[in-house]
C-alpha cells in the first residue's frame, strides 16, 4: 500500500461517524471516489455512476466536505473541482492543462499568515491557497 492511500480517511466510516446512513448511492460514490487519484468534479462522477441522482452526488459530496475528508477547489474558469485531502493541512496546486490537482504544506506560507494578522483587523479563521500551475507533465520537452 502506497503512502498516499494510508493517508487517505475511510470515507464510509467517516459519513458514519456523523450519523448518516451508508446507501447503496452513497457506498458507490465512495468506493468510487476511494479509487480516485486526481482531482474531480461532480459532473464527472455524475457521469461514472449513472445508477446514482444527480442531487445525491451533489448531497454526498457537501456532506465528505463538512466532515473536512474532501477539499473544494476553485478553477481559473470559477468551476469548483474536489479533491480527497490527504493531509491536516494543506494547500493546493491545478494543472491549468489536464486539470491534475497536488497537495502540499509550506511552513512558508503559515509564517507569512502568522505576520499578517497584526495587519488584519479582526481574527484569521482559517484560509485556502490555490497555485494554478502547468504540472511537470504537461509542461512542453526542452529541446536544448
Amino acid at each position: 500500500m502506497s503512502q498516499a492511500q494510508t493517508l487517505r480517511p475511510d470515507l464510509i466510516a467517516v459519513l458514519e461517524d456523523q450519523g448518516y446512513r451508508i446507501t447503496a448511492p452513497r457506498q458507490a460514490i465512495v468506493q468510487l471516489l476511494e479509487h480516485k487519484q486526481e482531482g474531480f468534479t461532480a459532473e464527472e462522477i455524475i457521469a461514472d455512476l449513472d445508477s446514482v441522482g444527480r442531487a445525491t452526488v451533489y448531497r454526498t459530496i457537501k456532506l465528505l466536505l463538512r466532515a473536512g475528508v474532501v477539499c473544494k477547489l476553485a478553477t481559473m474558469d470559477g468551476a469548483p473541482k474536489y479533491s480527497l485531502s490527504r493531509a491536516e493541512h494543506h494547500h493546493h496546486t491545478v494543472c491549468v492543462s489536464c486539470g491534475a490537482v497536488g497537495e502540499f504544506r509550506a511552513a512558508t506560507v503559515e509564517r507569512l499568515l502568522r505576520g499578517l494578522a497584526g495587519d488584519i483587523p479582526g481574527r484569521i479563521l482559517g484560509h485556502r491557497i490555490e497555485f494554478y500551475i502547468t504540472c511537470a507533465a504537461c509542461l512542453p520537452v526542452d529541446s536544448n
